[in-house]
């Protein structure tokens, strides 16, 4: 089972960015003797956990190894939990690459920000004032 995702930040995410995520996971899965049967694809952010094929994986017991690409593709924070518990279930999570870039850090600090704004001022009025946040915060850095 391989899961890929992309971020839902990106105003237009796009399929070829997925079917390139798809060619490396499934050649990594390959070279270890991995059977894919089935690979599913979502976009969705991973902060707030709104990736449902990716819950319904979880819940699914005849999936028994999921194979991602980097630990935030499918949970920006707790990965190892998820992990655990699978591991507990005797299922597994395989990640093919742990690396962090850090401006995926970045943008899951302002994600972070705009979240808490939304649910301060709304939808319209908490991203702007996060968009305004994150402009201050770099202006301060330079």
């Amino acid at each position: 089972m391989v899961f890929v995702s992309q971020d839902g930040r990106a105003a237009a995410p796009s399929a070829k960015t997925l079917k390139w995520q798809v060619v490396r996971v499934t050649t990594w899965a390959a070279t270890r003797d991995l059977a894919v049967d089935r690979v599913v694809t979502e976009v969705g952010l991973a902060l707030s956990w709104q990736r449902r094929k990716f819950l319904g994986l979880i819940g699914d017991p005849q999936v028994t190894s999921i194979v991602v690409e980097h630990p935030d593709r499918f949970a920006c924070f707790g990965a190892e939990s998820v992990r655990a518990v699978l591991s507990v279930l005797g299922r597994r999570l395989l990640v093919v690459d742990y690396s962090e870039e850090d401006g995926d850090l970045i943008c899951d600090q302002a994600e972070i920000l705009r979240s808490l704004c939304v649910g301060l001022y709304g939808r319209r009025a908490g991203a702007s004032r996060a968009a305004r946040g994150v402009a201050a915060l770099v202006a301060d850095t330079l």
